[in-house]
């Protein structure tokens, strides 16, 4: 996966959202930036961000993906 397939698979998952990627296609790291976080643990964003990409790393598409997961008052 690219990138951009990463980022654009991210922001189609998690409403309102704004994605910046860092790394390669196959390791990289993400923050990810939404008002629907308000209110959440860490755990529970982070299991959030990972739900819209499971079949790609389930698949191998996706080995590592570093996920920082902040609401707009926290960036």
């Amino acid at each position: 996966m690219t990138l951009e397939e990463i980022q654009a698979k991210l922001e189609a998952g998690i409403e309102n959202s704004t994605v910046t990627m860092e790394g390669d296609g196959c390791n990289c790291s993400t923050l990810v930036v939404s008002p629907i976080f308000e209110g959440l643990s860490l755990l529970a964003r982070q299991k959030m961000v990972l739900a819209t990409v499971r079949a790609n790393i389930d698949s191998g598409e996706l080995h590592a993906l570093s996920i920082k997961a902040r609401t707009p008052s926290e960036v």
